[in-house]
């Protein structure tokens, strides 16, 4: 109660700002930061959890198998696409929206999203729009580059997620002084988690607008996951249930690998399917959760949600989401928390909610230069803003890179290739140090280079590393 009267009081400093924050985002910072405080020990009891029954996570290849209908068409005029927007690129050295970062061909991920929505349109006469989800952190840059799309055909829309104030660990206050975002106040504010979505969709009236023109289903998913593209047999799937046992949540799910071992899971808990994320999970139990015999799937981030269920269940104000509390430490030392919330996690919330086992390919997140690596290769080819495995590749899965600190920051990256090695016969690479790569490299099998501190590897123009250990100090100079 103390720290709710705390609040109260902030709340009061700041309502002379107020105009600058929807009092909706008030509202909806007080409700989490309530639940918060009643919240007590884990969130799930383990001996509750159980695997999701076969039926509620289907094969992909059997919904395949159904085919598709003559009149595709009419179900894609029921679908918008959504994609997740409010990250910005610095983990990646960039400024600005991490969305407009150039991927492939000179194409940022947000030119791919355009122009595979547009090749929809276009191939099926459709009306498929793009919605983004921005956060405060990108909604002006965001805004200016659309301009270049308004010739394309495809509608585009925008919104912003909620604006929270981060908490002091110790106090238990907002951090905030005013609801500023410059100076002092730099670093006193965040977008809250993609499990936001929900309120400050329907809070934006585009979910009411939608709804009007139509729509049934959003297709959401991270912009930055370029596996993520419309499917038309998950569509045609939602599409074609009878009224009374439409499927309102689909979340695509794909094989664990030791890559995987962190991200969430579905399980059957309490007699729903439910999301659960590492961050729930009792310490005694996350050497469990990490294994990948006994949870075999994690969740891709790509969902399929019922329009009317979600303003059904807004108005009523029925989801109930996690809260995960996410700890940070800011420049000046200030250790704060973060509540935030995950989007899968209202999948309990929705009625006759399944998974669709997918192939890997529909998973394929670009979050450090090591995966631009790849999605730039030869590896894949890009036909209408989608990228898909190159037929030359013998083997479907991607090979594992690591590439080290002086490759994490996209110039530097670029400037230590003077072109993408050829990577179709590579399994494994690992990069250490001081590394450069002329043109026309090739890489296959396992490939190690290590250059120790002080020392530098040019890796010549032309040259074709196989099974190879590179190390020590090789330099390449000009005559």
């Amino acid at each position: 109660m103390f720290s709710v009267c705390l609040l109260m009081r902030w709340l009061f400093m700041v309502y002379v700002d107020y105009v600058f924050i929807s009092r909706k985002d008030f509202d909806g910072f007080k409700k989490l930061f309530h639940r918060f405080l009643q919240v007590k020990g884990p969130s799930v009891d383990w001996a509750k959890i159980n695997r999701p029954p076969e039926e509620l996570i289907q094969p992909y290849d059997r919904i395949k198998a159904r085919g598709l209908p003559d009149n595709i068409a009419v179900s894609l005029n029921k679908l918008a696409v959504v994609k997740l927007n409010g990250g910005l690129g610095t983990s990646m050295g960039c400024k600005g929206p991490k969305s407009l970062i150039s991927v492939r061909n000179e194409n940022t991920f947000l030119d791919l999203t355009v122009k595979q929505i547009e090749h929809l349109n276009k191939t099926f006469n459709a009306d498929v729009p793009l919605v983004l989800m921005n956060s405060f952190n990108t909604d002006e840059d965001t805004k200016k580059i659309l301009q270049k799309y308004k010739h394309h055909q495809v509608k585009i829309h925008t919104f912003n997620q909620s604006r929270y104030p981060r908490i002091n660990k110790e106090s238990l206050l907002p951090i905030a002084k005013s609801m500023g975002t410059s100076g002092e106040n730099a670093e006193a504010w965040y977008p809250p988690g993609h499990g936001d979505i929900y309120a400050s969709f329907h809070n934006s009236g585009l979910l009411d607008k939608l709804i009007a023109e139509g729509k049934e289903y959003i297709f959401v998913s991270n912009i930055d996951n370029l596996g993520a593209t419309v499917d038309l047999f998950i569509l045609n799937h939602l599409m074609s249930q009878p009224a009374d046992k439409r499927c309102e949540f689909i979340m695509e799910v794909t094989d664990k690998t030791r890559a995987d071992v962190k991200g969430g899971t579905l399980i059957q808990y309490e007699d729903h399917l439910r999301l659960l994320e590492i961050a729930q999970v009792p310490k005694a139990h996350v050497d469990e959760f990490k294994s990948v015999t006994k949870f075999k799937i994690f969740n891709t981030n790509n969902l399929w949600i019922s329009l009317p269920a979600i303003k059904r269940l807004q108005e009523k104000n029925s989801m109930d989401l996690e809260i995960i509390v996410n700890p940070k430490t800011l420049d000046g030392g200030l250790n704060v928390i973060q509540l935030e919330t995950a989007v899968g996690a209202a999948i309990k919330s929705f009625n006759n909610a399944m998974g669709v086992n997918v192939p890997r390919s529909r998973f394929l997140p670009v979050k450090t230069s090591s995966d631009l690596l790849l999605v730039m290769s030869n590896l894949y080819t890009l036909d209408a803003g989608s990228l898909t495995m190159s037929k030359k590749r013998e083997f479907l899965t991607t090979p594992h890179v690591k590439l080290g600190s002086s490759f994490t920051k996209v110039q530097e990256f670029l400037a230590r290739f003077e072109n993408i090695p050829d990577m179709l016969e590579l399994d494994h690479l690992t990069v250490s140090g001081d590394v450069t790569f002329g043109k026309n490299v090739s890489l296959k099998g396992t490939v190690i280079i290590i250059a120790n501190h002080g020392d530098r590897i040019d890796i010549p123009a032309g040259a074709m590393l196989e099974n190879k250990i590179v190390s020590g100090n090789l330099r390449i100079l000009d005559h």
